[in-house]
């Protein structure tokens, strides 16, 4: 089954280094931001990695949600060329 994907912001605290989650209804993923990356490919790498993880494939679509941390990603096509899973954002 198909679900939305929201990824979150998760900022440095004294513990632990930057973050950023991909959830869904079935799961949640964490990873370390990546500084190399932009704050858009941060968050599609993350929604990515949760996709993997329920080995969900098709075309994603994503983008900011205004006045939050979050990004929303959600499926267009679920018909993959070559089996891959794409994803476009901002």
């Amino acid at each position: 089954m198909y679900q939305a994907i929201v990824t979150r912001y998760h900022p440095a605290t004294n513990v632990k280094g930057s973050r950023v989650s991909a959830r869904a209804e079935a799961g949640k993923v964490i990873l370390s931001w990546d500084h190399r990356l932009n704050q858009a490919e941060n968050h599609c790498h993350a929604a990515q990695a949760l996709a993997a993880k329920f080995d969900w494939k098709g075309m994603y679509h994503g983008g900011a949600i205004p006045g939050s941390r979050d990004y929303a990603w959600v499926a267009v096509s679920l018909t993959p060329r070559r089996g891959d899973t794409y994803f476009v954002g901002e």
